[in-house]
Order: C-alpha cells, then sequence, then structure tokens
C-alpha cells in the first residue's frame, strides 16, 4: 500500500487518529520522528532528538541494562517487551506507564514540530500498547510546550546543538539550580541536549527547559544560524597559500625621468580583495641598459640550501685582506707586553 503523505504532521495525525487507524506516522526532516496509533489513540512516540523509554529506565538506574537487552530480545517480534517487564516484576504498571507518557510527549515535540509526513499503516511499535493518548491532546500539549519555551529565550536550535558553555560568566553572582549545574558539569561542546538527557536519566523537554534558562541567562553560547540555511549566500572554496597573478600590462615609458611603473596586482584565489598583494608602485631607478647589444648581466639564482650550508664560491665574498699599513712588529711587542702582564 503507498502510504499516504502530507506536509502538515499535525494535521495528518488528526486526520487518521479520527479514522481510527493503525499504524505509524513517520515524519522526515531534521530531526523528525515517529507516532505510533492503535485505532486512532496514540501509543508511543520516538525521535533521535529525545531519549526513549530503554535510555530513561537504564541510565536513571531503574533498570539494569541486561535486563532491558534481555526484554528487547524476546519480546521485540512479538511487540510485547513492556508486558514482558511487567509481568516479571521489573517494574510496575504506574512505573512504566509514567515512563512511556514522558519518553512519547517529549519525542512528540520534535517529530510535530515540522516536515513532511507520511502514514505507513498497520505497523506497531515493539514495545507494546502500554498506553493510549488522544491525538487532539497530544497536539495541544506540543504546542503548549513550543510556547513555554519561547517564553524563556526563543530560539529553537538550543533543543537539538551541542551545548557549549561560556568561557566566563557575564555576572559576578550567578544561582543556578541542581539540575542546571550537572547539565554545565556534562556539557563538554560536544553532547547535545538528547546526549545529556540520556547520560543523566532525565527527560528530554526538562533537560531542554533548563538549557533555555541557562541560555537566557547567558550561561551557555546560543546557536546562530548556519550558512548553509541562507541559500542566498555561498561560501567559495579557499586555498591557502596560493594566488594567481592577475594579467600584467606594461607600463608607459617616461622619456623625461626613465621612470618605471608596475601597474600589477596579485590576486588570491579565494576572491578577496582586500588581501591582494600589490608590489611597488614606483621604482627609483631604471634597470641599467647595456650599450653594446648584449643582455644585461643577470646574478645567478641560488638553489635550496640546507641551514647552516656555505654559500657557493662564486656568490660568497672574498674574505677581507689585511690593511697595509698593519705594523707588524708592533702587534709582536702588544701581544708580549699583555702575556707578561698575566
Amino acid at each position: 500500500m503507498t502510504p499516504a503523505k502530507s506536509p502538515g504532521p499535525g494535521s495528518l495525525l488528526t486526520r487518521v487518529a479520527g479514522e481510527r487507524r493503525t499504524g505509524a506516522l513517520v515524519v522526515g526532516g531534521t530531526p523528525g520522528g515517529t507516532v505510533y496509533l492503535a485505532e486512532g489513540q496514540v501509543t508511543y512516540a520516538e525521535s533521535a532528538a529525545a531519549p526513549g523509554v530503554g535510555e530513561l529506565l537504564t541510565a536513571s538506574g531503574r533498570l539494569a541494562a541486561r535486563t532491558w537487552q534481555a526484554a528487547l530480545d524476546a519480546g521485540s517480534a512479538q511487540a510485547s517487551v513492556g508486558r514482558l517487564l511487567l509481568d516479571q516484576g521489573h517494574l510496575t504498571q504506574g512505573e512504566l506507564e509514567l515512563c512511556v507518557l514522558g519518553a512519547t510527549y517529549d519525542a512528540a515535540y520534535f517529530a510535530l514540530a515540522a516536515g513532511t509526513a507520511a502514514f505507513h499503516e498497520g505497523v506497531r511499535h515493539w514495545l507494546g500498547d502500554v498506553v493510549s493518548i488522544d491525538a487532539a491532546a497530544l497536539n495541544r500539549e506540543s504546542g503548549r510546550r513550543i510556547r513555554l519555551l519561547n517564553e524563556i529565550i526563543a530560539n529553537p536550535r538550543i533543543d537539538t546543538a551541542a551545548v557549549i558553555p561560556v568561557p566566563r560568566p557575564p555576572r559576578e553572582r550567578v544561582t543556578l539550580t541542581a539540575a542546571q549545574w550537572e547539565l554545565l558539569v556534562h556539557a563538554d561542546g560536544q553532547r547535545t541536549p538528547a546526549d545529556l538527557a540520556q547520560l543523566l536519566g532525565r527527560a528530554g523537554f526538562a533537560t531542554i527547559q533548563e538549557l533555555r534558562r541557562l541560555a537566557a541567562l547567558g550561561l551557555i553560547e546560543q546557536p546562530k544560524a548556519r550558512a548553509t540555511d541562507n541559500p542566498d549566500f555561498v561560501r567559495l572554496p579557499r586555498m591557502r597559500g596560493a594566488s594567481a597573478p592577475a594579467h600584467r600590462h606594461a607600463a608607459p615609458e617616461s622619456p623625461a625621468a626613465g621612470v618605471s611603473i608596475d601597474l600589477s596586482i596579485d590576486v588570491p584565489l579565494d576572491g578577496d580583495p582586500t588581501r591582494a598583494a600589490v608590489p611597488a608602485a614606483v621604482a627609483t631607478s631604471a634597470p641599467p641598459v647595456s650599450t653594446s647589444g648584449d643582455p644585461p648581466a643577470e646574478r645567478p639564482r641560488l638553489d635550496r640550501r640546507k641551514p647552516g650550508a656555505k654559500l657557493p664560491k662564486e656568490i660568497a665574498a672574498e674574505p677581507p685582506q689585511p690593511h697595509p699599513g698593519t705594523d707588524e712588529v708592533l702587534l709582536k711587542r702588544i701581544r708580549t707586553a699583555l702575556r707578561a702582564l698575566r
């Protein structure tokens, strides 16, 4: 069956929920996500920007990693992972429902934000039907969370970009909550809010809330729009240490002064005219002209030498000759007198 497509994830979710369909609403884009429905009721949602149920349970220490993996191996094929955890006594019904609700609302905030959506009929999540959420309530909650975060600071890039603490606080005294301190300690400039939430075992929306407050306090850097976000701006590739000389025009000779002018400009390949290397505009003297018709003698070019190597004989200067008026006898007397004074 060809999946039904719609550019609006929220409107498509409302439509398939009204038709009481079962399947998965897959939202493309960045970060994107998937919302699962059973007979028109939302049972689960996941997104790459929000921690899932497994991450929340294992990172918080409520469930051992090997226990979670064993439940995945045994119940994924039958979509009964949640039921296995309950039947084996690892979790209570209330604990599992609370965890699933938190993970679903966190992921729906990202999945229903933007992007094109496609509904795939008959797809079920491996966790199973633990909770049932009304689609309209899920849409309302996602909109409410967007408004709450924008009231703190309106920069949605904070929700997905790497968290970079500022090198110096903007004020003399700063008051932090325990959650904010924990986020600043673990923010290394590479972890995203989803990474920090998974590392600390916290809910994704609560983590984003604290990060927005830290950005409002000026304690983390606010990510700016990337160059790729603006299609009108194109950055040309830059080659360092290379330049292409422009066409050199011959300078007109001045019969009165005999002065040559070089108007050529070396333009770098990166196209930045402010970094052009401009040679000396005026030469103070003209090169010597041979009257015999032979070309002027050129100085030999030096080959590349190793550090400390001597110059070639034809280039090295002759050793200085002793002064013709030096009195060798007088010098010997001075040396003899100096030795006697020792």
